[in-house]
């Protein structure tokens, strides 16, 4: 069987692992796989998935089935001890749009079919469908890579898993084209412009911390904005700035140059900072989020010199809008770290959010390698690695220590890396030791 023509992705196994792969998948849930106990499930292509992920997640989840427990799992395989955090990999937002775009794609052959941006950030999962004849109409920054007047009526547009904004709706809407017809949106998102929406019926400004170009951020502000006065705070260090003008220690005309494209228009600084609520980009770090709602709550119990059961009047209680995934995933991460270990590598895209913020995690204790794939593990002594402070590939050499006692890795993904990709970093990393071979045990023993 040639996975190549059956994905557009090439797996880079041999031929019995390939077949064997599909086998065990094919036993262990055919070609579905639910996310939650308590929530849908989805079609998604059977090679995202993997046999030994699958089956690692079906017995911690049979073990744990309220999600209490953040311990990694141990796979030893003698010289090389590979801790795999709690949770990792596709969420839910994730595996619903992977089955709309696919589907469409299925049901609508000869048709012209549009992504408005990549639909998630993982490349594999966007050259998949690239391969099946999708286009992007911008990049990721919203840069236009196809003319809007290139658009008919007939053709078919999908609101990526990030969302879009109201501007891009009703660009679509004049055109002829229903925008939410083939709309990946991921629920969580949607319940942070829900949030924002009900907080601003009570006259709230919002405050969204988010990264002011990334499209989660541009929708949610669009939203935000058609219903109250919003502004973005990429950071900490933007919220004190942020929180000066609360206070008014900060001349309030030097607030539109500095927040200049982060604010909504008609924004009165000396006005629409007296009552606010914060939301969030669902991808960001849950400890940072919950730092900047903390000072920003603070600094107008300051100004307005309010008790705590006050505080109410001025500063809406927005709660976590972290979607479930990142706080599991990230809360996995903080569980894997207390593990004492050589090293840890991140896998997912490059320009993925949440995959950024483990990264940021593990480094603090030890030092992490994010990639891409197993195909930047060039050997054991070489490994090329993604340095998103600096948006730059690094390559570095002897990142696998040699020493007499195991090596010990730390390994966790992003929520739209699929599966089988940290397989297969699993499996090239035990080929620098000669024992590719024990994954097909891993296997058997946890399935």
């Amino acid at each position: 069987m040639d996975l190549t023509i059956f994905t557009g992705w090439d797996f880079r196994y041999t031929e019995v692992n390939k077949l064997r792969s599909i086998r065990i998948l094919l036993s262990l849930y055919g070609t579905r796989q639910c996310t939650d106990d308590h929530m849908k499930t989805f079609n998604v292509p059977i090679i995202y998935r993997s046999p030994l992920i699958s089956a690692i997640k079906q017995q911690r989840k049979q073990q744990d089935r309220m999600k209490k427990d953040f311990t990694p799992t141990l796979l030893d395989f003698g010289p090389v001890r590979i801790q795999l955090a709690r949770h990792f990999g596709f969420c839910y937002g994730v595996e619903n749009a992977i089955e709309i775009a696919f589907r469409t794609v299925d049901e609508n052959e000869g048709k012209r079919i549009f992504l408005l941006s990549e639909m998630i950030h993982n490349p594999q999962v966007n050259n998949d469908l690239l391969s099946r004849g999708v286009k992007f109409l911008m990049d990721t920054s919203g840069r236009q890579l196809i003319p809007w007047d290139e658009l008919t009526a007939d053709d078919i547009v999908i609101i990526p898993a990030f969302g879009t904004t109201l501007e891009i709706e009703g660009r679509l809407q004049d055109m002829g084209i229903t925008p939410l017809q083939y709309n990946t949106t991921c629920p969580f998102v949607e319940r942070v412009w829900n949030k924002a929406e009900q907080i601003a019926a009570k006259e709230y400004t919002v405050i969204v911390h988010g990264k002011p170009k990334h499209e989660e951020t541009r929708a949610t502000f669009s939203h935000s904005r058609h219903h109250t006065p919003t502004i973005v705070v990429k950071d900490m260090e933007e919220t004190h700035r942020l929180a000066a003008y609360i206070l008014g220690t900060r001349p309030a005309e030097q607030f539109y140059e500095e927040f200049k494209g982060q604010y909504s228009d008609g924004f009165d600084v000396t006005k629409h900072l007296q009552r606010v609520g914060v939301v969030n980009q669902t991808t960001m770090l849950a400890s940072e989020t919950q730092a900047i709602a903390d000072y920003i709550k603070q600094t107008i119990q300051e100004k307005y010199q309010l008790a705590e059961n006050q505080v109410g009047e001025r500063f809406a209680d927005t709660r976590d809008t972290l979607c479930y995934a990142t706080n599991d995933n990230q809360t996995a991460v903080t569980g894997m770290l207390e593990t004492e270990a050589d090293l840890a590598i991140v896998v997912g895209g490059y320009n993925s959010s949440n995959t950024s913020h483990l990264v940021e995690l593990c480094e603090e204790k030890l030092p992490t390698y994010f990639i891409s794939s197993e195909e930047k593990l060039l050997s054991r002594d070489e490994i090329s690695h993604w340095d998103f402070h600096h948006h730059e590939e690094l390559h570095s050499t002897q990142f696998l220590p040699k020493k007499e006692t195991p090596v010990t890795i730390l390994l966790t993904s992003g929520a739209s890396c699929p599966d089988a990709i940290v397989e297969g970093v699993i499996r090239k990393l035990l080929s620098f030791y000669g024992m590719e071979h024990k994954v097909n045990e891993a296997i058997e023993t946890f399935g």
